[in-house]
Parts: structure tokens; sequence; C-alpha cells
């Protein structure tokens, strides 16, 4: 008996990955239903209950303004997946128990996966601290690649990436500071999109900044902590600041402690975050 049920269980997963609505039909079904509520919620317009410190009811209405809109992105986060293939992110981004999602991942032949509409809040940034931004989740696109943290990413990948970017910036008006990496975001938890990815040629493009050939030396009595901060990093572990930093901007070495050379890069960096 039991084994006549495995076999049935086994067929039905077979026909469901072999159905022409395609492998992800259940999940697209649940997102179009939660979208759904979403948009019942919000056309709710019934005031919520007021009450004062004695808990009698304060007087209350609902009057519609006309002046108002949909909330948009205004910062881009840019991830490495950590798994070993696409179909492992999509299974793990479409499983409930994971709890985590991004609006866009990037495979390694350029195919660009669009999983969370660009208005909704995706589950990418978790904790962390840029600038005054704590739910970075609420205000940003979470992009992810395809990639396993140990690999150079693939040419047609970084040409998605930079297309999607692109049109990104042109339908939110994004400011040029804010393309950023998960581990600018989480220096203390989180090292991606790590020292492979080619920051400079996003930088080249309008997506975040990169330094000049040609750098001044940073001045005496440089504090390399308030520029840090003044960046966007969160300073409070200033190692996990540093090596975060590093990843970023200087790649070539991603030790907490800071050369000549990487002074002069942070000096020159962040005078463009100003």
């Amino acid at each position: 008996m039991k084994q006549s049920y495995l076999i049935l269980l086994f067929c039905f997963f077979a026909l469901a990955a072999c159905s022409p609505r395609g492998p992800y039909a259940v999940t697209n079904k649940v997102y179009n239903k939660k979208t759904k509520a979403y948009a019942e919620v919000i056309k709710q317009q019934l005031p919520d209950s007021v009450a004062d410190s004695t808990g009698a009811q304060i007087a209350s209405a609902w009057v519609g303004t006309v002046n108002f809109g949909i909330r948009k992105p205004n910062y881009v986060i840019i991830h490495f997946t950590a798994q070993d293939s696409l179909r492992q992110t999509l299974k793990t981004f479409t499983t409930p128990v994971s709890q985590v999602s991004a609006h866009y991942v990037i495979a390694k032949n350029g195919e660009v996966v669009h999983m969370v509409n660009d208005y909704l809040r995706a589950y990418h940034a978790g904790l962390g601290k840029w600038g005054s931004v704590t739910d970075m989740n609420s205000c940003s696109i979470g992009i992810e690649i395809d990639n396993n943290g140990s690999e150079p990413f693939t040419g047609p990948q970084i040409n998605s990436l930079l297309a999607l970017l692109a049109q990104l910036k042109k339908n939110y008006g994004i400011p040029q500071a804010n393309f950023i990496g998960h581990q600018d975001f989480a220096p203390k938890r989180k090292p991606d999109p790590g020292p492979y990815f080619p920051w400079k040629t996003l930088a080249q493009h309008g997506f975040g900044y990169w330094s000049d050939d040609v750098l001044e030396l940073a001045p005496d009595g440089f504090d390399y902590a308030i520029a840090l901060k003044l960046i966007g990093y969160d300073t409070s572990d200033i190692n996990a600041a540093l090596v975060a930093f590093k990843r970023h901007f200087v790649q070539t070495d991603i030790s907490p402690q800071l050369t000549q050379l990487d002074l002069n890069i942070l000096y020159n960096v962040y005078q463009k975050y100003q």
C-alpha cells in the first residue's frame, strides 16, 4: 500500500513538472492569490477604531484624498545566490519555509527571471543598515545573480544585469549612489556579491561609484571610520565595515587593515557620496 502511494505521488509531481503551464504553475497561482489579497487590503476605507487612555471611542471617519501614489523603490541591492544552479535558487525562492525571495534572478546564460512585482516587498535584504535605512526590503529591489560565491560572473549575466539596471534606474529615478551590494548593507552577516563582482564596470555605466584612476593622498588626520559612515556603512563593527568596503572598492585584498592605497581609495570614494 505504501509503495503504491509513493508511486502515485511520484506520478503526480512528474505530471506537474510536465504541465503545459510549467513547473511553477502552483507557485504562480499562490502569487496571484496573494497579490489579489493585498489589492483588497488597499481598497479598505474604514478607519481603524481609535480609543483614548480610558477606552472611550474617538470619532473617526474616512475621507479619500486625491493626492497620493504608489510607493516606488529607491535602492537596488545586488546578491549572489550562493547556490549551485538557477533551478536550485528558484526552488528555494518558491518554498514557503525558506522565507527568502528576490525581485529578479539572473541565470548564467543571461536569462532574467522576474519573481516579485517591483512595487512589492521581497524578502532579500534582511537585517542590516545603510545610512539611516534599516528596513531595506521596504524601499529596494533585490537582484540575485546565479553564482556560488567562488566563481567569476559570466559575460551574459553582466550584460543582462546592466540592461536591467538601466531600466530600473530610468523607471524609478534611482540615484547612482543607491546601487549597492548585500555586503554593503549587512557587513556583519553577508559577503555577497563578493570580490569577483565587477563594480567598476557598473560604475562606468552609472550604477554606484568607483575610485578615480588618479588618487590624491588621504590627508593627515583623515578619519576612515567617519568616512565609511558618511558613505553609508554601519560602523558599529568597524572591522566588518572595512572588509565590506574592501570587497566592494578594493577587491584584491579583503583584510580589515587599511594600507595607504586603501586609505586613498576610501578618501576618493567617500567624496563622491557627499
